[in-house]
């Protein structure tokens, strides 16, 4: 286990992040799959109403490589909150997932994004399995949402 994130702080991954569109346009941005294509997966295709099921590819499609992600669509709010439902598996019998967040708030400025991600120790997972997952979405979101917010940007600067 590493120092960065001691055990306690293995369920849930947070961040915040000011980007300079409205809250419209953010929504939008996560939840098209066109635009869902322009900063985090390769293929999406999801409806954004509550209980809508969807993919999104990671890789192309048809390579034996690619990872298809099934998302169920737990909350849908225009403008203000998107919530979906992904990773799930079976653990005793139960379905487990994990949980991603993304809340919308217009502030001077553009829009304050407050995400989260939770359910990593809820998912039943060995320790080491458990600190591998938890850091490859830490890697994964440092990653894509500064992607989000740049692509964001662009298209409200479009508009």
């Amino acid at each position: 286990m590493t120092d960065e994130h001691p055990a306690q702080e293995l369920g849930r991954i947070d961040r915040e992040m000011l980007v300079e569109a409205s809250p419209e346009i953010v929504y939008e941005v996560i939840t098209s799959p066109e635009h869902l294509r322009e900063w985090w997966p390769d293929g999406a295709a999801l409806e954004p109403v509550v209980g809508a099921r969807g993919i999104l590819t990671f890789g192309e499609a048809g390579a034996p490589d690619a990872v298809h992600a099934p998302i169920t669509v737990v909350e849908a709010d225009p403008p203000r909150r998107f919530v979906f439902s992904w990773v799930e598996d079976e653990v005793g019998g139960a379905a487990r997932s994990l949980l991603v967040t993304f809340h919308l708030e217009q502030v001077d400025g553009g829009t304050l994004v407050r995400f989260s991600e939770t359910g990593f120790r809820e998912k039943g997972w060995e320790a080491a399995v458990l600190e591998e997952a938890y850091a490859d979405h830490v890697r994964g979101w440092d990653h894509f949402l500064p992607r989000l917010m740049a692509h964001a940007e662009t298209v409200g600067a479009r508009r």
